[in-house]
C-alpha cells in the first residue's frame, strides 16, 4: 500500500471517528434536571419516569432527563429562580407559586374551583390558560411544558376531629406560602403557617404546628400518618400542578424537540393523574391500617366559609371566566 493510500485511510478513519464523536456529543447535547418535592413512591414520580423515558426514545437520546425527588435540588421556589436564570432545570409546581409572576395562575389554587381532574384539565388546556402561559414565558422567563399533573384533593390532617370551620380556630396549619392558599386556610378557620414540605413531619412531631393540609398520596409518601391522628376529607383545594422549566433553555432546543417535550409532558401528566386517582383508596387503607382516622364529612360549611376568597384576592371576574369554561 502506498504512503498516499495509508495517509488517505488514516484521514478517512479519523473523519469517521470524528463523525461518531460529533453524533455522540449531539445525543448528549441537552440535559434537563427535573425536581419534585414528592417521593419516588408517588404517582407523580412514576409519570416523570414515563416522561423521561419517552423523551429519550423520541429524541434518540438528544434530550436527556434526570429526576430528583424529595426536593433534592432545593425548594420549589429556588428551582423556579434557577429556571428563570436560564438553568436547565424544571419543577413540578403548583399554580400558587406561579401567581408570584403572573397573578391569574392563582385562581387555579382557589377553594372548590372544580369537582374533579376532568374539570381542571379542561381549564389548563384552554385558550385562557394558554394566554397566561405566554405571559409567563415573556415576563418571567418560565416555560410550561404541561399543567395537567393532578395530585388530588387536599384535606386536613389534625390532632383533633374536624367537622366544621370552627373546629380549626386557633389551629396552626402548614400550607404553602402563596396568597390563595393562605387566604383559603384562613377562611377555613385555621392560622396558615408556611413552610417547606420536607419540614412538615418534624414540625408536627415537635408540635411546632398543630396541623397540615395535603392530598392523600403526599400524606402517605411523607408518612405524616405517623405524626397526626385525623385526616378529614375537606377537599378544599384540587391540586393541579405543572411541569415548568426555563424559557431560555426551552427556546434553545430544536423545534422538533420542543414539540416532543410538550407532547410527552401532557401524556405523562395524564398517566400520572390517573395513577393518582387509582392510588387514593389504596393509600387510605394503608394509613387507616397504621392508625390514622379518616373522616368523610359534609363540606358545605367549608364551601360557604371560603366563598369570599376569590373576591378578596381580586379574582371575581376571572372566576366567572373559569366557570364558563367548566360549563362548556
Amino acid at each position: 500500500m502506498s504512503i498516499f493510500s495509508k495517509g488517505l485511510g488514516c484521514v478517512l478513519a479519523a473523519g469517521v471517528m470524528a463523525g461518531i464523536a460529533t453524533s455522540q456529543a449531539a445525543a448528549q447535547q441537552y440535559q434537563l434536571n427535573v425536581s419534585t418535592a414528592l417521593t419516588q413512591e408517588d404517582p407523580i414520580y412514576k409519570g416523570l419516569e414515563q416522561f423521561r423515558d419517552n423523551v429519550a426514545k423520541r429524541t434518540d437520546g438528544e434530550v436527556q432527563i434526570r429526576i430528583f425527588p424529595s426536593s433534592q435540588l432545593g425548594k420549589d421556589e429556588d428551582v423556579l429562580e434557577q429556571a428563570r436564570a436560564g438553568a436547565p432545570v424544571a419543577v413540578v409546581v403548583d399554580p400558587g407559586r406561579l401567581a408570584v409572576f403572573v397573578k391569574d395562575f392563582g385562581v387555579l389554587g382557589g377553594p372548590y374551583l372544580a369537582d374533579s381532574y376532568a374539570g381542571y384539565r379542561k381549564i389548563v388546556t384552554s385558550p385562557l390558560f394558554a394566554k397566561w402561559a405566554k405571559e409567563l414565558h415573556d415576563t418571567s422567563g418560565h416555560e410550561i411544558l404541561s399543567f395537567n399533573w393532578w395530585q388530588g384533593q387536599r384535606n386536613v390532617l389534625t390532632e383533633k376531629p374536624v367537622s366544621k370551620p370552627a373546629d380549626l380556630n386557633g389551629v396552626r396549619m402548614r400550607t404553602p406560602g402563596a396568597p390563595v392558599w393562605m387566604e383559603t386556610i384562613k377562611a377555613m378557620g385555621a392560622t396558615p403557617t408556611p413552610m417547606g414540605w420536607g419540614e412538615v413531619y418534624p414540625a408536627l412531631q415537635q408540635n411546632a404546628i398543630d396541623a397540615a393540609e395535603a392530598q392523600d398520596t403526599a400524606v402517605y409518601g411523607a408518612k405524616l400518618y405517623e405524626v397526626a391522628k385525623y385526616y378529614t376529607k375537606t377537599g378544599h383545594i384540587g391540586l393541579i400542578t405543572g411541569l415548568v422549566t426555563s424559557a431560555q433553555w426551552f427556546d434553545s432546543l430544536p423545534p422538533k424537540d420542543q414539540k416532543i417535550l410538550k407532547e410527552e409532558a401532557l401524556a405523562a401528566g395524564d398517566f400520572a393523574s390517573k395513577a393518582t386517582e387509582d392510588a387514593v383508596s389504596k393509600v387510605d387503607a394503608e394509613m387507616e391500617k397504621a392508625g390514622l382516622k379518616i373522616d368523610t364529612i359534609d363540606t358545605t360549611p367549608f364551601k360557604k366559609a371560603t366563598e369570599g376568597v376569590y373576591a378578596k384576592l381580586g379574582y371575581t371576574d376571572l372566576k366567572k371566566q373559569v366557570d364558563d369554561i367548566l360549563a362548556k
